[in-house]
């Protein structure tokens, strides 16, 4: 059966998944070291030749342009009825979290499980996409409409799409924003737990995305939609990539990362860091420490949501002005003439299989634990069953759970060192150019071990 602290708070990760049962400085050591002696074991690992035959390595999978144009109109009208459940679930279903549909898919089907397979397998989300309907429905209209010459509908249909521009120099920023204050409201509010808040939040949410495609079009989803942003980051990772003809291939995982840099628009890098912050800020808000650090600065005056937001800012600043101070230091280091902004961008990638690991740690857990549930709920979601049963974990998934961070970790120095023999001639400047990235990765390997160990706490005040 259900634990308290999972009952508790279905949209949260932190009571669903036991802490480490070994002691929290032998795991942070041991974790730095390992990360440490990674990146000693991959400097004797010079030959660029071979490191491109792993890193380029791929196997052409079939994707039949006709079936594509039949699965994708299928699977995205699917989605669209499960969003449809979600919202009438949430506003009329059961309140407890554990019988209603919308918590569970949302929480543990949707942002724990199939997050998952973003990175695990591929990202299908610009398939399934659910927002990207009525946009897909306008155009599918408009080509119709070209097709058969009626030039006045094909004005009409153009003036729906594509009449809004988002500024150039706002890059990639909106979807920081986004992607910040998505989490800083899922800690800070009820939506984890009480099922007509969060069906508001994903009616709002639907409404401002429907409408920012229809008048952006599809640059929306590419710089301003932050949930599109993060699966498609995720989604480098995976070992099934799909090229820009519609075209699949099956890679090892990770190898994708180390052929091509971040685009040159503002927040590239800062949504990379962003992605990373957000789980360990996620996690940290459920510790010991944390209600022992915020208690008195509430007691003090200080009103609570603001001294969650301010962390939640102070934070994504630290990550990101330590990579920033990081890729100044790789200039240095390599004695090159590559600008650190270039660098930046260039290494950024290498960032994804830490933020993966850190998820997978925290979710996997929580998504097989309450996945029976979700199974029960959803055969019958307006009538659930009146006791779900979930999962109860073995103690020594506390320590599976920290091989998932450190698995991403190592991942990201294999592909930070063959970024670097990409970008630097010779084997020396390639290695030296790679030790303030393994300082900044072992103040993250530890950042995050630390905050995996530690015991659950409800987060005070919200």
């Amino acid at each position: 059966m259900l634990s308290e602290r999972v009952a508790a708070h279905s949209g949260s990760l932190g009571g669903s998944v036991a802490s480490a049962t070994v002691p929290s400085w032998l795991t942070v050591l041991t974790g730095g070291i390992v990360v440490g002696g990674s990146f000693l074991f991959t400097t004797l690992l010079t030959d660029h030749d071979a490191m491109r035959g792993v890193n380029w390595w791929r196997l052409a999978l079939p994707a039949p342009a006709r079936l594509r144009r039949a699965v994708v109109p299928f699977a995205r009208a699917c989605s669209v009825g499960v969003l449809l459940v979600v919202l009438a679930t949430g506003f009329v279903g059961p309140r407890e979290g554990v019988r209603n549909f919308a918590l569970l898919l949302v929480w543990v089907g949707w942002w724990a499980g199939y997050t998952a397979t973003t990175y695990l397998v591929g990202n299908t989300w610009p398939a399934l996409n659910p927002w990207r309907a009525p946009l897909s429905a306008l155009r599918w209209i408009r080509d119709r409409r070209r097709a058969g010459g009626d030039g006045d509908a094909e004005g009409e249909a153009d003036s729906l799409v594509g009449g809004v521009s988002v500024p150039a120099p706002w890059g990639v920023w909106p979807a920081v924003v986004g992607l910040l204050g998505l989490v800083w409201l899922e800690v800070v509010s009820p939506v984890g737990e009480n099922p007509r808040l969060l069906a508001g939040v994903v009616l709002a949410y639907s409404l401002a995305t429907v409408a920012g495609s229809l008048l952006a079009g599809p640059v929306w989803f590419d710089r301003v939609d932050p949930i599109s942003r993060v699966f498609a980051a995720y989604g480098r990772l995976a070992p099934i990539q799909c090229g820009v003809d519609g075209s699949l291939s099956l890679r090892l995982p990770g190898t994708a990362l180390t052929e091509d840099s971040l685009p040159d628009r503002p927040g590239e890098v800062a949504f990379l860091v962003a992605l990373l912050w957000v789980t360990t800020y996620d996690g940290l808000v459920a510790t010991p420490t944390w209600a022992a650090a915020v208690e008195p600065v509430v007691d003090a005056g200080v009103p609570a949501l603001v001294v969650y937001a301010a962390v939640l800012l102070a934070g994504f600043a630290l990550f990101l002005g330590v990579y920033r101070l990081a890729a100044r230091r790789v200039r240095e280091t390599a004695d090159t003439y590559v600008t650190a902004r270039a660098i930046e961008r260039w290494f950024a990638p290498a960032l994804l299989p830490i933020a993966a690991g850190y998820h997978l740690a925290h979710f996997l857990g929580y998504f097989l634990g309450l996945a029976p549930a979700l199974a029960a709920v959803a055969t019958s979601p307006f009538a659930p069953p009146a006791s779900p049963l979930a999962l109860v974990l073995p103690g020594w998934y506390g320590s599976v759970k920290l091989l998932f961070v450190l698995a991403g970790h190592v991942l990201a120095i294999w592909v930070a060192h063959s970024l670097a023999f990409e970008l630097f001639p010779g084997v020396l400047a390639a290695i030296r150019s790679q030790y303030p990235s393994v300082v900044v990765m072992v103040f993250y390997t530890m950042t995050s071990l630390w905050v995996i160990t530690q015991p659950y706490a409800p987060p005070p005040y919200v």
